[in-house]
């Protein structure tokens, strides 16, 4: 497994996690394929969105990989009227990765970040580990803390 940006901040912050890789398919990045990939249910495997609001810019949301995010909800508890997605050729700039791969754990400079309340059922969720076909898995309250999060309902 590549020592990605993400996996050196969550191990030198001393959080417990451990790490899932797998083989990826370039023309199939869905998280379906990631969560059964590494043998969780796709509830608890997280994907990361980039949005830009029209009044905050730039904000994170992360949802359980099966589910569609709530434009109107995610502008809401952001603080936005209006949030859409950012341009695929956006995220590497923005954030540091690429799709299919971008870790809501050390982006480029720090967004305001959502995470589907749903997160909070679980002892363990995977969020992407900043490259494709890696996986961190941790606590969901020790990402929240760390990234931070902000946890609420995000999902249509």
């Amino acid at each position: 497994m590549t020592k990605t940006n993400a996996l050196r901040l969550i191990t030198q912050a001393g959080i417990p996690h451990r790490t899932a890789s797998y083989d990826f398919d370039e023309h199939d990045l869905s998280g379906a394929k990631a969560a059964a990939a590494i043998g969780m249910p796709p509830e608890q495997v997280f994907k990361t969105l980039v949005a830009r609001g029209d009044k905050t810019g730039v904000v994170v949301f992360c949802i359980p990989v099966l589910c569609t995010l709530d434009l109107k909800k995610a502008a809401k508890v952001s603080g936005n009227k209006k949030v859409e997605m950012v341009h695929m050729n956006e995220l590497l700039p923005l954030t540091g990765y690429i799709r299919g791969g971008c870790s809501p754990i050390g982006m480029k400079k720090t967004y305001p970040t959502f995470i589907d309340e749903t997160a909070e059922l679980f002892d363990e969720i995977a969020v992407s580990a900043g490259a494709r076909g890696q996986q961190i898995l941790l606590a969901p309250g020790d990402l929240i803390n760390y990234v931070p999060m902000t946890s609420c309902d995000l999902t249509e």
